[in-house]
């Protein structure tokens, strides 16, 4: 029926592009739909089909018109996150569903995560997690193609998971349709619509659906090479700052290294060597010595820890010392320390400040060849302090032994070391143990000015020095010797005059004190002159003779918790008079009388006779003058 198209697809014109059929158009196509003789029936079905083909083509455009919106979000991909989230919200909307959600795929658990959602009102479900082989989604991944259900309660009991079903019923969710996001033969999740009434999706559906989730894919895939591109980059970056840092190290070490070299070659001491480190390093330098004195520094200001270290410090340095590396110290105004040593030798460390920038491997590998180069120069100055220690040992003896046909070479040698020996007219004798003479000498020198000589001499340590110096304490001198040497050090101070007579003055006495077994003190000559000249013994005869003369009264005291010593003390102080001695005692004489008698029996009847009361006498005043020399100070 040729009249019938024809009006049929006017009517369709009119409908579709109104302002081009225009209103004769469709009033003309009723008018010949009226006057037909058409089957009324036929006309409806044709009619209808129309209508379903005009409304399958309105919804196509519509989401041709969203998927090139997808297409053109794609393109402009800033957010991935928020693409997806308005792919998702697009995908309801052009479904007419209740709820779409998009489940992203773990290859590693095999688990599904709900990702984004729209129209979802449960919490619990937009943190979904499908364990594998549970819910409609573990089909989709496995089968790799779209799977829907009209009504979720009678799906396959099998697939039922508490989880699900407890985010399923909290959403109200009844049909569902899913389709999965793909990638070569890889899943990357999978794409949802559901309604909260039972629902038979249509394949134009599904197609719509899975056109949504190819988009989808299409995104997660860009997102992930994005990230891989990032991450690439980034690893790329830090290779090359990593690259150009360890470069800038080894010029640094280079640096270093030269100017080192130049250090030690042009015998500068350890000043260059913190000044090399510290232009190199950036920070402040301190090298100290092995009593943790400052001996070179550079960098200023030196920040208070490395001025007084603390235990920190001092752990990390004793690492540094076992390990022969520089040691970082945690929390510290000291940044990093390195020991100089030389086998079992420690002469101090180099230690470094906070810098602009952190020190890497080869900057700490530089520290340490610095402090290799300070053991070195330790060693060289000690080698040459040795020698010119030698030659002023040499002048010392030759000197104090005054021999007269010597004098002139005595002169000429001092004159070449820059001693004017007519200044020298006062002498201090230090005795040290054996082993620590030559360390306690060096100390000397440190501590003195160039105007003395000081040296090594028949067994004690010896400074001739001028003695119109009125500025030496020597106490002070004595204490810091102790501490280099971190030992007791006794000091003999005879009076000026002429070195050789003072030496042998001076000696006597440091016997007579080594003798008593007294040690760690500033002794002059004139206090125990009239010990030292009678007597010139070692320990061993000293202790004979007190033990031979008072040591019996020693020992009664001893046995009977008595104070027999103490009045024979008062005997001899006050010239053998009992009655003097009682009046000083505080003790009625005739007390004394019988003490004294007890005496005679300890030391036998002959004990006060005048040779033996002389010896007596002696031996009461060294044995109180050693006592009280070995009672500590209070």
């Amino acid at each position: 029926m040729p009249e019938y198209d024809d009006a049929i697809a006017a009517l369709l014109d009119a409908a579709y592009d109104a302002e081009t059929v225009g209103p004769t158009g469709v009033s003309e196509a009723l008018r010949r739909l009226q006057a037909g003789e058409a089957d009324a029936a036929a006309l409806a079905d044709r009619i209808a089909r129309i209508q379903r083909e005009l409304s399958r083509l309105r919804r196509r455009e519509h989401e041709l018109t969203a998927l090139f919106s997808s297409a053109r979000e794609l393109a402009e991909l800033r957010d991935s996150d928020a693409v997806l989230a308005r792919l998702v919200q697009r995908a309801r909307e052009m479904m007419g569903v209740d709820l779409a959600y998009l489940s992203e795929f773990d290859p590693d658990t095999s688990e599904l995560r709900v990702r984004e959602t729209s129209g979802s009102v449960s919490a619990s479900f937009q943190q979904l997690r499908v364990p594998p082989g549970r819910g409609l989604a573990s089909v989709v991944v496995e089968s790799r193609t779209a799977q829907w259900v009209a009504d979720y309660a009678a799906y396959a009991e099998d697939r039922h998971d508490t989880g699900i079903d407890d985010a399923v019923s909290a959403e109200g969710l009844v049909s569902m349709l899913g389709v999965p996001m793909l990638s070569s033969d890889d899943v990357l999740g999978v794409l949802f619509v559901g309604n909260r009434e039972p629902k038979s999706f249509t394949p134009d559906e599904v197609a719509l659906l899975s056109a949504l989730a190819d988009h989808a894919s299409v995104i997660l895939q860009t997102t992930q090479t994005l990230r891989d591109l990032r991450e690439s980059e980034d690893a790329s970056r830090r290779t090359l700052e990593s690259l150009t840092a360890h470069l800038a190290e080894r010029d640094r070490a280079n640096t270093v290294h030269q100017e080192l070299v130049h250090a030690v070659l042009a015998g500068g001491g350890f000043g260059p060597v913190a000044e090399t480190l510290a232009s190199a390093l950036g920070r402040a330098v301190a090298i100290i010595d092995a009593q943790e004195n400052v001996i070179a520094a550079a960098g200023l200001p030196l920040a208070p820890g490395m001025l007084a270290l603390d235990e920190t410090v001092r752990a990390a340095l004793g690492e540094s010392r076992r390990s022969g590396h520089c040691v970082a110290v945690p929390g510290s105004g000291v940044h990093a320390v390195a020991a100089l040593t030389a086998g079992s030798r420690h002469f101090g460390a180099i230690l470094l400040g906070d810098g602009g920038f952190d020190l890497g491997s080869v900057d700490l590998r530089t520290v340490e060849r610095a402090a290799q180069v300070g053991a070195l120069l330790e060693l060289q100055q000690e080698a040459a302090s040795g020698a010119d220690h030698r030659v002023r040992s040499e002048l010392v003896a030759d000197l104090l032994d005054d021999v007269p046909e010597r004098r002139s070479d005595v002169e000429r040698r001092a004159r070449r070391l820059g001693v004017d020996l007519d200044a020298l007219d006062a002498l201090l004798l230090f005795s040290v143990p054996g082993e620590l003479q030559t360390p306690a000498a060096r100390a000397l020198v440190r501590l003195l000015d160039e105007r003395s000589l000081v040296g090594e001499y028949r067994g004690v340590v010896v400074a001739a020095i001028a003695g119109s110096r009125g500025d030496l304490d020597v106490e002070r001198l004595r204490t810091q010797v102790a501490a280099a040497v971190q030992d007791a050090v006794t000091v003999v101070v005879p009076p000026p005059g002429r070195l050789p007579e003072a030496f042998l003055a001076a000696r006597r006495t440091a016997r007579l004190l080594a003798a008593l077994e007294v040690d760690d003190l500033t002794a002059r000559v004139e206090d125990f002159l009239p010990y030292s000249a009678v007597l010139d013994t070692d320990a061993q005869g000293l202790s004979a003779f007190l033990r031979d003369t008072i040591g019996a009264v020693r020992q009664y005291d001893a046995d009977r918790n008595a104070d027999l010593l103490g009045t024979l003390r008062a005997f001899v102080r006050h010239n053998a008079s009992p009655t003097r001695t009682a009046r000083a005692l505080n003790f009625h004489t005739n007390t004394i009388l019988q003490r004294l008698d007890r005496l005679d029996h300890v030391l036998g009847a002959g004990w006060r006779d005048d040779e033996r009361m002389f010896r007596i006498g002696i031996a009461v005043r060294l044995d109180e003058l050693r006592e009280r020399l070995q009672r500590p100070a209070a």
